[in-house]
């Protein structure tokens, strides 16, 4: 966007903005994970009629817009995107690393703040923690507070965060404790930079948090504990997840996607869904291993196979990755190997999954938990450790692929086989799955009439908008 068009759109904006409006910006994290979780926030604030801006970059905003899972169109239309300039350190030819976008993106987003809150009685903004940097101008505007949405559970955000910082122990079994995973391998040098240099200097200047998770999911003691050390520096905290949308995937414009098609043949809980998410690639080798396990366990299977994002995701072409020969031949009618964007939420909800092998992002275990599947837990790095050892030790309502002690250990065709057999079609796997439907019904029902997550959801918008 030039300057010319940026002060129109701006223009447009003070006129259209009410002086007694209270306005919600969203200001994600350029990876997918971040950018899906906050645009179901942002459909869900809409929802209490409130106007909600979704601020970015515009190949980012594309992307949150393209991948919009489980979400009406006619609620996306709801919200205003509004495309950051690129500053001149983004070479016009070069997708940004998200260093790049959590340092140098402070200006334009200042800019944009500055014309919303002349005109707005608050302004509200709802950022990822990498993104505090850019929004520190917050306290250069008397109507203007900041909130920050973490993406993780708060079970990690305790056990690799808070406790550390604030001195205090982990609440486990003493035989939890040494098989929870530690941090070592779940960071990379570049993100614990970006932690350090673009997060931490600027905890102090937000309103307070909110956990897409629920009390339903996690108890009270992480949530409680995290609140207890925020309450002493005068931050609020919310727990309001899930936020999809629970109740209207069959309303929803992706029935004749070949999933949902292939999916509607199967009988009741007879299909394991296998996706690693936008962050994860394997070596040709563990997916030749995967492939095997797969097919030596003889259950049916939709397989989501495409490598991790890089930077731009249109244009160009991805790297093929390439199944045993003959394989997808070989499974016909069992398995479906897929290679383009799936519908993830309304595949979980069908009635035909029965469980979820998945690398235990945040985003995709709550997804699996609201909808009562269970999981097959292959953490890579990040949260992903942590996520599945809260779903296969404390929630048991899932088995582990392999410890995280032998992350860098090749998984077997035959530990894979096992481990999708224990799960689909054993007593042990039958007892899981009932607990993750329980576990999932309790979660539906927090989101409604007062449950436990509608109550913190109306909460924070009551106090948005005091």
């Amino acid at each position: 966007m030039d300057i010319k068009s940026e002060n129109l759109a701006n223009h447009e904006l003070n006129c259209s903005l009410k002086q007694d409006e209270v306005v919600v910006v969203m200001i994600p994290v350029p990876a997918q994970g971040h950018l899906n979780q906050l645009l179901q926030f942002a459909c869900l604030i809409s929802s209490y009629g409130l106007r909600v801006y979704y601020v970015g970059l515009a190949d980012y905003n594309h992307k949150a817009r393209v991948r919009a899972n489980a979400l009406n169109p006619s609620d996306i239309a709801k919200i205003h995107f509004h495309d950051l300039p690129s500053t001149p350190d983004f070479a016009s030819n070069e997708i940004p690393t998200l260093f790049n976008a959590c340092m140098l993106l402070r200006k334009p987003i200042a800019s944009f703040l500055r014309d919303i809150s002349s005109k707005a009685r608050r302004v509200v903004i709802v950022h990822d923690a990498l993104m505090s940097y850019n929004v520190q101008d917050v306290a250069s505007f008397n109507n203007v507070e900041s909130y920050i949405f973490h993406c993780i559970s708060s079970f990690d955000m305790y056990c690799s965060y808070t406790c550390e910082i604030a001195g205090l122990p982990i609440p486990l079994e003493a035989e939890q404790l040494k098989r929870l995973p530690s941090l070592e391998g779940c960071y990379s040098d570049e993100i614990m930079h970006l932690g350090r240099r673009f997060y931490a200097p600027y905890m102090g200047i937000r309103s307070g948090d909110i956990y897409n998770t629920s009390y339903v999911i996690e108890g009270t003691t992480f949530l409680e504990l995290i609140a207890q050390l925020a309450s002493t520096r005068n931050k609020k905290q919310w727990a309001i997840g899930p936020i999809l949308p629970t109740k209207r995937l069959d309303h929803l414009s992706n029935r004749d996607n070949i999933c949902l098609v292939w999916l509607n043949k199967q009988h009741p809980k007879s299909v394991l869904y296998i996706s690693f998410g936008t962050s994860t690639s394997f070596s040709d080798e563990q997916i030749r291993e995967l492939a095997m396990g797969l097919e030596q366990s003889k259950q049916k299977f939709i397989w989501v196979l495409r490598d991790a994002d890089k930077g731009d995701i249109f244009p160009g072409k991805a790297r093929r990755l390439e199944l045993p020969e003959g394989f997808e031949e070989r499974v016909k009618g069992v398995g479906l190997v897929v290679r383009e964007w799936a519908p993830q939420p309304e595949i979980l909800a069908h009635s035909s999954t029965g469980g979820f092998m998945s690398h235990c992002g945040w985003n995709s275990c709550i997804e699996s938990i609201t909808m009562g599947v269970p999981i097959v837990a292959w953490p890579m790095h990040f949260d992903q450790p942590k996520n599945g050892f809260l779903v296969t030790d404390i929630l048991k309502i899932g088995v582990l692929v392999r410890e995280w002690e032998k992350r860098e250990e090749l998984v077997s065709a035959s530990t894979i086989e096992n481990v999708v057999t224990k799960l689909m079609a054993s007593e042990e796997g039958d007892a899981i799955r009932k607990r993750a439907e329980e576990l999932g019904e309790a979660v539906r029902r927090s989101t409604e009439k007062g449950g436990s997550s509608q109550m913190e959801l109306d909460s924070f918008i009551a106090h948005i908008t005091r």
